[in-house]
């Protein structure tokens, strides 16, 4: 059953129809808050801490909240502590944050690109940061540190060839795509290709992390993607209030003041720069980054990019999606991308007959 706060946000949402402005002493600095957006943010945070509160408790090692919070400040029952803050903790924290990256990485490339498909996995950011990784995971079976600079090696040098590919008298979003489907092909072959030409306990280790998961995920795998976290997201939300004005074409944006190349060029950055470092912790999971946006875009009605509601939205689906795989199945071990994979694949097939229409 949903918390009451969660009820009575859902209920407000019916009511909210104004946006409120908030504004500094003086008036120099005004804010304007959407009521819905706001709404859904609440919600969906509500959301992301109740299924975090059942990922730290439940399990064949159950904890009650209190046991939990106790054994957070060393106080907490024999055994706990290993449970909490050895094998729970870090890998629901790594869900959390690689979920933020990754919705967020696809939040900023979707409005850049003007198209629903402009997402990391579907350009090929996710598949050029996943052959630096491998590149690194079978020649040098580098350290988590190492399988990172990969990764964000990769995924650069991929966004690097689509941006100029792309780019002809301005960037054009669908150009974009269909160039980024083009170079993801190529990367997955070259992938396949890193595998076969592995050792057998190289590839088996390759494979597995090509799925995208969080088993056996701990504090050396979180702390690279807290780093970027906390570094990116205020870059991107400074100049994520720009997103809108360069919705509205190149033309339109300058006329209002906004510097489009160096935004473009500084936006394009952070967004892969999150999705290769997410992917270095935890593998290309898939479908994240193209689903997450525009759930909470559809949920908020908001005109431009909601960079705060992606984000809650990709900690809320990744963290969720892995608590039930583990959950469904708790012998097995099953990567969380193959969770991800399932619904975001049935996301894509219900998105393009409904675009298709929508041209039509």
């Amino acid at each position: 059953m949903p918390p009451p706060e969660a009820g009575a946000a859902v209920n407000a949402l019916k009511t909210a129809g104004t946006d409120r402005v908030l504004r500094a002493p003086g008036g120099r600095i005004s804010l304007r808050v959407p009521a819905r957006a706001a709404i859904v943010c609440t919600v969906l945070a509500i959301a992301v801490a109740a299924v975090s509160v059942v990922s730290l408790t439940t399990g064949d090692y159950k904890l009650s909240v209190p046991e939990v919070v106790a054994t957070l400040f060393g106080q907490g029952p024999p055994g706990a502590d290993f449970i909490v803050t050895t094998l729970r903790l870090p890998r629901l924290l790594a869900a959390l944050l690689v979920g933020v990256a990754l919705a967020v990485s696809g939040a900023i490339l979707q409005s850049l690109s003007g198209n629903a498909l402009g997402s990391p996995d579907i350009i090929g950011f996710t598949h050029g940061s996943a052959t630096g990784a491998l590149i690194v995971i079978i020649t040098t079976a580098g350290s988590m540190l190492e399988t990172a600079l990969g990764a964000l090696i990769g995924g650069m040098i991929t966004a690097l060839v689509v941006y100029l590919l792309a780019f002809k008298r301005g960037m054009h979003g669908l150009r974009m795509v269909l160039i980024g489907v083009g170079v993801s092909s190529m990367l997955l072959s070259v992938n396949s290709y890193l595998i076969t030409r592995a050792s057998l306990q190289d590839a088996v280790s390759a494979q597995a992390w090509q799925v995208g998961g969080l088993n056996g995920r701990g504090w050396e795998h979180v702390q690279p993607v807290a780093i970027a976290v906390a570094i990116l997201l205020p870059i991107a939300a400074y100049y994520g209030r720009r997103l809108s004005m360069l919705e509205m074409g190149d033309d339109a944006a300058k006329g209002l003041g906004v510097p489009v190349e160096r935004s473009r060029l500084v936006l394009f950055g952070v967004s892969v720069t999150l999705c290769a470092v997410a992917t270095a912790a935890a593998g290309p999971i898939t479908f994240l980054a193209l689903a997450g946006p525009q759930l909470a875009r559809k949920l908020t009605r908001a005109a431009g990019p909601g960079l705060l509601s992606s984000a809650l939205m990709g900690a809320l689906l990744l963290v969720a999606s892995d608590l039930g795989i583990q959950r469904l199945f708790p012998s097995q071990q099953l990567p969380v991308g193959i969770a991800t994979g399932i619904l975001g694949g049935g996301y894509l097939a219900w998105l393009l007959p409904v675009r298709w229409r929508a041209r039509s």
